[in-house]
Parts: C-alpha cells; sequence; structure tokens
C-alpha cells in the first residue's frame, strides 16, 4: 500500500512564538505573504484564498478553507479545496509552532494528496515549490514587520 504524499517543512525563525503566529492567522499579514483572505481564528469558520488561477492543473484561484482547529501560539489546522470543485483535491494544512530558544521553529504540513490520482500528485508537486517559496515570503514579511522584535533585539 502506498502511503499518501504530504508536503514537509520546517523553519526557523528568530522571532518569538507570538509574532509567527500573528503572521499565520492576522488577515493582513496573511495577504502579503499568502494570500488576500477573509480569514478568522475560530473553528468552523470558512475563509476563502485569493490567488492566481492556474487553468492547467484546475486551479480556480480560489481556495476554499475551514479552520479545523487551533491552539494559540501552537497549533493551527485548515482544510483546502479548489472553489471550482472541478479538482477535487481536499486537503489539510497544519501549521506547528515549538519555541527554540528566543526564537520559533515553524512546521507546515499540507496533507491529504491521493497517490493514485494524477492530478492530486500534479498538485503537490506544484504545491511542495510553492510553499517553500511562500514559507520565504512569511520569512521577509516578518523581516520587514516593525512591530516584531527578533531574539537578538533581547541580547
Amino acid at each position: 500500500m502506498t502511503s499518501s504524499p504530504t508536503i514537509a517543512i520546517d523553519q526557523f525563525f528568530p522571532y518569538p512564538p507570538a509574532h509567527v503566529w500573528r503572521a499565520l492567522t492576522d488577515p493582513g499579514l496573511l495577504a502579503r505573504w499568502l494570500m488576500p483572505n477573509d480569514f478568522q481564528l475560530k473553528v468552523g469558520h470558512r475563509f476563502t484564498f485569493k490567488g492566481t488561477p492556474m487553468p492547467q492543473v484546475n486551479f480556480s484561484g480560489i481556495v476554499q478553507c475551514e479552520v479545523l482547529n487551533f491552539e494559540i501560539e501552537r497549533t493551527l489546522s485548515y482544510s483546502w479545496m479548489d472553489h471550482s470543485g472541478e479538482n477535487d483535491l481536499r486537503s489539510t494544512v497544519t501549521w506547528r509552532l515549538e519555541p527554540e530558544g528566543q526564537g520559533t521553529h515553524l512546521f507546515l504540513e499540507h496533507s491529504g494528496f491521493d497517490p493514485a490520482h494524477p492530478l492530486h500528485q500534479l498538485s503537490y508537486r506544484i504545491m511542495s515549490g510553492g510553499w517553500g517559496r511562500l514559507v520565504r515570503q512569511l520569512a521577509e514579511t516578518l523581516a520587514a514587520d516593525d512591530n516584531v522584535p527578533t531574539s537578538t533585539d533581547n541580547k
């Protein structure tokens, strides 16, 4: 039996968990590094991310999500599916934050890709690179936010 492929990224940030958490949950900051959205930190809240359509993989550009669970400054999980319905990928994005020294180790897991479904596999390959780029944009957003102290500010 083939296991379901999962996108997994981990990245250290020299910022306290509260600041990384803010970048994951504040709609304005999310829009800077991910996509424009109507996110609210509330279990059961349905929200959308609005990005660039990719017709070659049946991606409408609109991602429908629902907050599944969260623990403030520790974990956030939401469903992820294309608005059009033409792409039947129903997946889950989970963020986990672990304090490390005066910074934060962030773990991203995007799961739910069917290994037997060609479109899911194509989506997996595209999103694997995409999430890496987006996590770099998250780092740039944190670095540019004047309200985010770095771990070196405390020395």
